[in-house]
């Protein structure tokens, strides 16, 4: 580039010949000439370029027509990014900047490029601000290498959460299952034994735990549907009453959607199939005429009220005795909605009044995952 300074025809530009250039400027020629370090120089009123061998291949096919053009006429393509910071160094303070993106125009295509540099500026003889150095690096490559590598890292990272994540749903899954295994171990133990108490005969006993039985597994049902995780208390009794819809208008259901928890479900599906074996023996179902109004609304504070009416059936007159069914429908029952239920053996139809505290599952006891 030394060379090709000399051979140059200066005296065609504002510079004029080179005997003519003040110390200041061949000084900083020599000084940049000699550096290893890829190095510009623009001088003068219209900021003629200057180059060593180092910064060559960043100019590209600009290279052998840059030399002594203007700033402006040479980097057109970023000049608009530059500006601003050409016009700070020319007023005397020293700018640059770290992985800059510039977008060059490369081969005829624009194209994404990086570049740390310092321009400071540069002196005339009289202490005037005459130009400005260019120290620069192209960081292209390494931006690239170190935006993949931190898409890498990224990635990763996100596989290690999921897996925690995994992992920990796969714990709370394998809890969570092994409390409702428990759960419904109890409870199929508590209605043999007390079927098996309260029957007058093996036949009558077998006959009532495979129908409570059955009940328990239709529930389940339900639930294996939802995840165990909230029942619908419409979807719940509609199971259930299903098998006694003969003709319509055999049920009539009134409510909006209500969620329990699953181990409400459980107990709100035995309640509904002791008190529809007992209409269907006894009650509003044993006749023809005979119809169930249910109905169950959410209060305040998940509050819960559920009434089972019937009506249309022979006259009902109070049990002498009450078995476990009674005890299923009331006590147990009522306990799981933290609540109290009661049945009434009011003349026109038997009455069922559930009331209590809805107990829904929290989200964060089995996490939805997202990849």
């Amino acid at each position: 580039m030394g060379d090709a300074i000399r051979r140059h025809n200066w005296a065609a530009t504002s510079l004029g010949p080179m005997e003519t250039w003040p110390f200041s400027l061949t000084n900083a020629l020599r000084m940049m000439l000699t550096s290893r370090q890829a190095m510009s120089l623009f001088w003068g009123r219209d900021l003629l370029m200057f180059y060593n061998d180092g910064y060559a291949p960043f100019l590209a096919e600009r290279h052998g027509r840059a030399l002594g053009q203007p700033f402006q006429a040479i980097w057109s393509d970023v000049w608009d990014a530059l500006a601003s910071m050409v016009q700070e160094t020319l007023s005397g303070r020293g700018t640059g900047g770290e992985d800059v993106r510039l977008i060059m125009m490369r081969d005829g295509i624009p194209t994404e490029t990086f570049w740390t540099f310092t321009y400071t500026p540069l002196y005339d003889d009289q202490g005037k601000v005459a130009g400005l150095i260019n120290i620069t690096t192209e960081t292209t490559a390494f931006v690239r290498s170190r935006a993949a590598a931190e898409a890498v890292i990224e990635s990763t990272q996100r596989q290690l959460e999921h897996q925690v994540q995994l992992e920990r749903q796969r714990r709370i899954v394998q809890r969570e299952m092994a409390h409702r295994i428990k759960n419904i171990l109890s409870m199929t133990t508590a209605v043999v034994s007390q079927s098996m108490r309260h029957a007058t005969t093996i036949e009558e006993a077998q006959d009532t735990i495979t129908h409570r039985i059955g009940a328990l597994a239709k529930a389940q049902d339900i639930l294996t549907d939802t995840d165990f995780r909230d029942a619908d208390v419409r979807t719940v009794i509609e199971q259930v009453l299903h098998p006694h819809q003969d003709h319509d208008g055999r049920t009539r259901l009134y409510g909006l959607e209500v969620k329990v928890s699953a181990q409400q479900a459980l107990g709100l599906s035995l309640a509904m199939h002791e008190l529809a074996t007992n209409a269907v023996k006894y009650g509003a179902l044993s006749t023809e005429s005979g119809s169930i109004t249910i109905r169950w609304e959410e209060g305040a504070d998940n509050s819960f009220c559920l009434e089972w009416q019937e009506s249309g059936g022979p006259p009902v007159v109070s049990p002498s005795r009450k078995g476990f069914g009674s005890r299923l429908t009331g006590r147990i029952v009522g306990g799981y909605f933290a609540g109290k239920a009661e049945i009434e053996y009011p003349p026109q139809g038997v009455r069922y009044v559930l009331t209590g505290t809805i107990e829904r599952l929290v989200d964060e006891l089995i996490p939805p995952i997202s990849v």
